[in-house]
This record gives structure tokens, C-alpha cells and sequence, in this order.
């Protein structure tokens, strides 16, 4: 990707919130236009950065579990305004950053059995 066509980005991008901000309450279709403005933005820096694989992997992770894609998107994203990507991103490379990512995110889940002692204290006021 050309140093300057993400320079280019950086500015629409920049344009792009400083008018949001200034218009917060503003009609809800210029609300919509810079959403779709947005979302196309995206889909271009991706569409440089993934080779066309790892952008199908990428889309079917979306229809399962749309936040781990977007967290995905976000980091392929801020990796390519940074510059820190050589080249486009086949899919063995995508997979890689997805378990980073799903590493990062995994959520440690714990089960705790409380057992019932043998001689409890209600079996002893029967007598």
C-alpha cells in the first residue's frame, strides 16, 4: 500500500470525524451518509490490506460472531495506518492473527461443585 493513498485516508477519515462531531444533532440521513462514508472507508483499507480468502474467512466470521470480527477489522485497520503490514494478508496469516486475538479474549470459565456433607445438621434434628 502507497504511503500516500493511507495518507490520503488519514485525512478523509479526519474530515470525516470532525464533521460528525460538529453535526451530533444533525438529520438523521447526513447521520446515515457518514456511517455508509464510513463502512465503504473500511471495506477499501481491508479490501488493500487482505488477499481475497482470507476476506471470505473474514466475512464468514462476521455472520457467526460479529464482534470478534469487527475487533478483527479494527486491528488489520490500525495495523495498516501504522504501516506495519508488508504486504496484503493471505488467509494462513488472518488465522494467525484471529488466534491472537481469540487468545487475548478467551474467557476462563471455572465450575465449583459445593457437595453436601453426610452428616448434616438437618438430618440431626429428626431425632
Amino acid at each position: 500500500m502507497a504511503d500516500e493513498e493511507l495518507e490520503g485516508i488519514r485525512r478523509q477519515r479526519m474530515a470525516e470525524l470532525q464533521s460528525k462531531h460538529g453535526e451530533s444533532g444533525g438529520d438523521p440521513q447526513a447521520q446515515q451518509e457518514a456511517k455508509q462514508r464510513e463502512t465503504d472507508m473500511r471495506n477499501t483499507i481491508l479490501a488493500q490490506v487482505l488477499d481475497q480468502s482470507a476476506r471470505a474467512r473474514l466475512s464468514n466470521l462476521a455472520l457467526v460472531k460479529p464482534e470478534k470480527a469487527k475487533a478483527v477489522e479494527n486491528y488489520l485497520i490500525q495495523m495498516a495506518r501504522f504501516g506495519q503490514l508488508g504486504g496484503k494478508i493471505s488467509e494462513t496469516g488472518l488465522i494467525e492473527i484471529l488466534e491472537k486475538v481469540s487468545q487475548q479474549t478467551e474467557k476462563k470459565t471455572t465450575v465449583k461443585f459445593n457437595r453436601r456433607r453426610v452428616m448434616d445438621s438437618d438430618e440431626e434434628d429428626d431425632d
